[in-house]
């Protein structure tokens, strides 16, 4: 498909640089393809708040959550040559190994292999928390680079807790420096296994108070993992769609999670992904008939309109961007005419977006249009 068509004009000053306090204080744009065309009776849109959900959904029904945790991946630090030093940054990106990451760097122009990287502090008594040293073991395309650092497994985790801050999109990350609330904010309150380098945001609005609610209604939580890269959050630059290549990144489905998912189905119930990160991994756990299967592995599933859905009935998602593959998802997943409106009306009603922002809960189209 043309990715002009998944184009539309977003206000820069809708993009929200700091979340709703309280997170569950932000709006829920409920999308409901079968419930007729905006502003007729109740319409297929209705201006909620996330606190609303557990209303919004049916007793029996399952919501499954991404139980990855970010990790401090954006590192500041300088690069050493001939004994001359200059400022660096690197967005942690991909794990490669014990000591090996993947990074996006700036500017990538200036590393050369072998160069040296110091990050952190430097005092002659350094602790893991405060100091961390790497070279630069290979440069590869679109500026990213791989890091070899000085220390592995576990010391280089906790090392890296020490000396990195939480990833930001650039959307924000342009605006404003990341503080030290967004250690907090930037994660869920589930948040379990390490290995995200980018948040999945829509978990990001759930309280105790909203998970009370879900379970009084009588809506069972289950947990999948998804490692969110960086590469998903990106525009999409090719003109069209089936040149576009989606980065892989590694989840899990476990076989109770698999099982118990199945048995809502079983039952009638709807399965409910807390974001498009769940919605992935479930779309790659499931077999042709719709049953999801253990899964453990890499998965780069692209979904764009005229994607047939084989596990997920309803979404809850933030707002993205013009051109990005979530908006691509989200449209295959309402119909691409139906998420225009919607986008239009949030842009309209002052919704916020992107990571930070409010969030929208999508009922499947049960054929979603394609133009």
């Amino acid at each position: 498909m043309r990715t002009d068509l998944f184009e539309f004009d977003l206000p820069e000053d809708r993009i929200a640089l700091h979340p709703a306090e309280p997170r569950d204080s932000a709006r829920l744009l409920v999308v409901d393809p079968a419930r007729g065309a905006a502003g007729d009776g109740p319409g297929v849109l209705q201006d909620r708040s996330v606190r609303d959900l557990a209303d919004l959904l049916r007793p029996g029904d399952a919501i499954v959550f991404n139980d990855t945790r970010v990790i401090p991946a954006a590192l500041d630090g300088v690069r050493v040559r001939n004994e001359v030093a200059s400022r660096v940054s690197f967005n942690l990106l991909r794990r490669v190994d014990d000591c090996r990451w993947r990074a996006l760097a700036r500017p990538a122009k200036r590393l050369v292999v072998g160069d040296r990287l110091r990050f952190g502090a430097e005092t002659d008594g350094a602790c893991l928390m405060s100091a961390l040293g790497a070279t630069v073991s290979d440069k590869l395309d679109a500026g990213e680079v791989e890091l070899m650092f000085d220390l592995s497994g576990p010391d280089l985790d906790f090392a890296i807790q020490g000396v990195g801050s939480m990833p930001l999109p650039p959307y924000i990350a342009g605006r404003r420096a990341p503080d030290a609330r967004d250690r907090d904010t930037y994660q869920t309150i589930y948040a379990a296994r390490d290995g995200a380098v980018a948040a999945p945001t829509a978990g990001l609005h759930f309280t105790p108070g909203v998970f009370a609610a879900l379970d009084a209604r009588g809506i069972s939580r289950h947990f999948v993992t998804l490692h969110v890269g960086a590469g998903t959050f990106l525009p999409v630059k090719v003109d069209d769609t089936a040149d576009h290549k989606m980065h892989s990144e590694w989840g899990e489905v476990s076989a109770a999670t698999a099982d118990a998912l199945n048995a809502v189905r079983a039952r009638g119930g709807r399965i409910v992904a807390a974001g498009t990160t769940s919605l992935r991994i479930l779309e790659s756990a499931a077999s042709a008939d719709g049953k999801i299967q253990p899964f453990s592995g890499d998965t780069a599933i692209f979904i764009t309109p005229g994607y047939r859905f084989r596990a997920v009935d309803v979404l809850m998602t933030n707002f993205h961007l013009p051109r990005s593959t979530l908006f691509m998802l989200v449209s295959a997943f309402a119909g691409l005419q139906t998420m225009k409106a919607a986008y239009a009306h949030a842009v309209a009603s002052d919704y916020r977006f992107y990571s930070y922002g409010d969030a929208s809960l999508l009922f499947r189209a049960e054929e979603a249009d394609h133009g």
